[in-house]
């Protein structure tokens, strides 16, 4: 199980819409995560074999579980509470699970991974 450490945010970026530093790329262990935390929750940014980035609603669809202590396999993580299987890109749930966890755009710039909070 992968253990996610909480980055926190400052109060001016909480209350702020748009684009946040999360964290620098090398922070995030492939096929781990990193947690930030934000006035709506935690939100988990996710890096794969590939170094792609992704960032969810730290809560599986089913239950709330922690999806980052959850599985990264390919564009995939699956819940460490029931085994659902949700998708980075879009927070589904792959079927024949329902659901969906909000994502949230990430960029990449200069090694250092943002992520748009804002609506």
């Amino acid at each position: 199980m992968n253990m996610a450490t909480v980055i926190p945010i400052n109060s001016a970026a909480k209350a702020a819409v748009g684009w946040r530093r999360a964290c620098g790329v090398e922070d995030i262990p492939k096929l781990g995560a990193r947690v930030i935390k934000t006035a709506h929750g935690n939100v988990a940014v996710f890096r794969n074999a590939e170094d792609e980035t992704f960032a969810l609603q730290d809560e599986c669809p089913h239950k709330k579980g922690p999806l980052s202590q959850g599985i990264v396999h390919g564009r995939k993580v699956t819940c460490p509470l029931h085994s659902w299987t949700i998708q980075l890109e879009d927070g589904c749930a792959v079927a024949p699970d329902q659901g969906c966890t909000r994502s949230y755009p990430v960029r990449i710039e200069n090694g250092e991974v943002f992520v748009r909070l804002g609506a």
